[in-house]
């Protein structure tokens, strides 16, 4: 594993949204609009952030 880090931000709200992509939010750590985590450069990390790309910004650190 590499150590890479990706920066992830919500940019759209989670309501009304599919449960799975809800979930995928919650997988990510992320809450509420604006908020930034940093997650690490995983395949499953990836998956969850293909899902709901359309809600979200990504930046490698």
């Amino acid at each position: 594993m590499s150590g890479r880090k990706l920066s992830v931000m919500m940019t759209k709200s989670k309501n009304g949204r599919l449960k799975s992509h809800q979930l995928c939010l919650k997988g990510l750590g992320l809450s509420r609009i604006r908020q930034v985590v940093e997650v690490s450069d995983t395949p499953e990390n990836r998956g969850m952030i293909n899902k709901v790309a359309y809600m979200l910004k990504v930046e490698e650190v």
